[in-house]
């Protein structure tokens, strides 16, 4: 009972402190919050389990290299924020590097309606799952519940502004952190308590690791949404945000998996969020009610922060044709088309192969402006070729995680 008392206070504390607090009020906070949410999805609650059955103790290591690449991916977009922007205002429409990066655009608007469409259906299957909802009637009540919230969504866009989905997207991100803190406290508190004895399972690593670990790029992206704020945001900004942004998920992911070092037995034997439900009941009672407010607030804002990663990104397609509430508007559609014509659980491979073919193709831009520009270095250049190989590598074999 301690330790849930200790999990609630530390989660409201710190969700108070990020929405109310000298934080909540700072510019550059606002900047990172859009990134940050896209990359802390359900990441941190299936990392863990995935990990743990794939790699045994070796799950940690693991779990570094996948950020290690994640960092070196962030980069590439940094430099393009940089130099590949101004490179793309000044090129002609019909410039070859234009035309790829139009191309990486398509390819990264139909990643994000997929995605929308995914978070937001995971997030019904939670909302609706204490409500025992009849399986037959089950699919219908969970594509009724995203229209809803695809619906008030455009609403806080088109009449009013993207501010105001913004800050939807600063609550939730709020709540999650503050959830997040709450069961890393919990987790912390039992290893006090009781110790880490727990046996680990033995490392494993086998033909199938590196297909499972790149499929897991996809739980720890999210950063590119900077890439598309340029309407709201100076460079400068962007780029501090989008690294600080890394920094802060990285840590959260490291620290989340090495305090799940005593249940990496338990975890791989229950893979998926059900796995982490089971572990935080296991450290108190009642203390998966509190994962199962996470995995809610992470689902929406990951949502939010995608739809308006997409309608930045509509916005600069369009040549500025389209307003940025509209091109909101008309993602949001896109994605809302989506959650009835198709099942995202079938698709999410799509959208997974679909986010590495952009960043390797943001790999190219970057190397080509760079090659024309003379802007980075020749270790630059090199970073850009290896990251586009592992990006292009998890395109072909990466195993979809979620």
């Amino acid at each position: 009972m301690y330790i849930l008392i200790l999990a609630i206070v530390i989660a409201v504390l710190v969700a108070l402190s990020l929405s109310f607090g000298p934080v909540a009020r700072s510019a550059r906070w606002s900047a990172t919050v859009t990134p940050l949410a896209s990359i802390i999805g359900s990441g941190f609650l299936i990392c863990g389990p995935l990990l743990a059955k794939e790699f045994g103790a070796a799950a940690l290591g693991a779990e570094l290299i996948l950020l290690a690449i994640a960092y070196a991916m962030g980069a590439v977009m940094r430099f393009n924020i940089l130099h590949v922007e101004d490179y793309l205002e000044a090129s002609p429409f019909n410039d070859r590097v234009a035309w790829l990066a139009r191309i990486s655009q398509v390819v990264l608007a139909l990643a994000y309606a997929v995605s929308v469409a995914y978070y937001l259906k995971l997030l019904a299957e939670f909302g609706l799952r204490p409500f025992h909802v009849d399986p037959a009637h089950h699919a219908l009540a969970s594509n009724i519940l995203v229209t809803a919230i695809i619906a008030g969504l455009i609403s806080l866009a088109f009449f009013g502004n993207l501010k105001r989905v913004e800050g939807l997207a600063h609550g939730t991100v709020a709540v999650k952190l503050g959830v997040i803190a709450g069961m890393m406290a919990a987790l912390a508190a039992f290893w006090i308590i009781h110790g880490a004895h727990a046996p680990v399972p033995p490392t494993v690593i086998n033909l199938h690791s590196l297909p499972m670990l790149l499929g897991l790029l996809i739980t720890v992206q999210g950063f590119e949404t900077s890439r598309y704020l340029g309407y709201a945001y100076d460079k400068q900004t962007r780029i501090v945000t989008m690294r600080r942004a890394q920094w802060i998920s990285s840590a959260i992911y490291a620290a989340f998996l090495l305090l799940l070092t005593p249940f990496l037995s338990q975890a791989a034997a229950t893979p998926g969020v059900a796995g982490i439900l089971d572990i935080m009941e296991s450290v108190a009672p009642f203390l998966g009610l509190l994962v199962l407010a996470g995995a809610i607030s992470s689902q929406m804002s990951a949502a939010v922060a995608d739809s308006i990663g997409a309608g930045g990104l509509m916005n600069e397609v369009s040549q500025k044709r389209l307003s940025v509430p509209v091109a909101f508007v008309v993602a949001a559609g896109l994605s809302l088309v989506l959650v009835w014509i198709t099942d995202p659980f079938q698709v999410i491979a799509l959208s997974s192969r679909a986010f590495a073919v952009f960043y390797a193709l943001q790999c190219g831009l970057g190397l080509w402006v760079s090659l024309r520009t003379g802007r980075g270095g020749r270790w630059a250049r090199a970073g850009m070729v290896m990251v586009g190989l592992v990006c292009l590598t998890a395109a072909a074999v990466g195993a979809p995680a979620e």
